[in-house]
């Protein structure tokens, strides 16, 4: 008890901390719309030249497509967590966390949490209103364990992109800047994750080594599953998976602290 209400204090100081920036969350979404009204021209475009479907999406599935995008990315990923563990680190802040009960792993995860629940709250509305203006091209799922299944393979797409980023953040107890890493996994996350174009487009055998790789699994897989474009053995196999990465990668984040906290040179703080 006396260790949940400790990581609950930390929660609710993430919140107020959070809601200071609240405006910057509003305008970050709102022209975060922008690539999306692009992404529909293209589409519209391509659809109209070729004149039919395209792998089993239509343009109205293409347009829902990137909405879930858009959604599920405000939900689950992180934003500017690995600066902030950067500075920590660099700072020497993260001293104070060496001297008290308290897991820097777990600090940041509160952090992280408090974060999401922040963005969702400002952004839901211009995210709603977008679908809104795009009803007719939502479609529901016909089954009712559809809704549970992506619903897991969400809170581990989470998971997944937390401990990433966190594992990215980790680099910074060897070198002083962790932009270009940060940028490069960034770029493998839009490209490979689904935000560009959905994974199911490629050629059978580029799917079948994306299905292997963490990236798969941060955005594109809960969509997938949503959009019932993975059913049945497939998407229980995409779920095993995607649980192999998470526990994978949660046990990487660790490591990546206690390697650091060797090389750890303690400054300021």
């Amino acid at each position: 008890m006396i260790t949940a209400a400790k990581y609950a204090a930390v929660f609710k100081l993430g919140l107020q901390n959070t809601f200071v920036y609240r405006w910057n969350y509003v305008l970050r979404a709102v022209f975060g719309l922008i690539p999306l009204a692009g992404t529909v021209f293209l589409w519209r475009a391509v659809f109209a030249e070729k004149g039919g479907g395209m792998q089993g999406y239509t343009y109205g599935s293409m347009v829902y497509y990137y909405l879930l995008m858009i959604l599920v990315s405000n939900l689950v990923t992180p934003t500017e967590d690995e600066w902030q563990i950067a500075a920590d680190i660099r700072e020497g802040q993260i001293n104070s966390f060496l001297t008290k009960p308290l897991s820097y792993l777990a600090y940041r995860f509160c952090i992280f949490l408090s974060g999401r629940l922040v963005y969702t709250i400002v952004t839901i509305l211009p995210i709603a209103l977008i679908f809104f203006y795009f009803r007719d091209y939502v479609r529901l799922p016909s089954e009712l364990s559809t809704y549970f299944f992506a619903f897991v393979s969400l809170v581990m797409s989470g998971l997944i992109q937390f401990f990433i980023s966190y594992s990215v953040s980790m680099m910074a107890f060897w070198i002083l800047e962790i932009s270009t890493v940060v940028f490069i996994v960034y770029s493998f996350e839009y490209f490979l994750g689904g935000q560009m174009f959905p994974i199911d487009l490629m050629p059978a055998g580029f799917q079948a080594v994306m299905k292997w790789l963490p990236f798969y699994y941060e955005l594109f897989c809960p969509i997938a599953i949503f959009l019932e474009r993975l059913e049945g053995a497939e998407m229980f196999q995409a779920l095993a998976i995607q649980t192999f990465w998470l526990v994978a990668l949660w046990a990487f984040a660790r490591f990546m602290w206690k390697r650091g906290l060797s090389h750890y040179q303690a400054v300021g703080g």
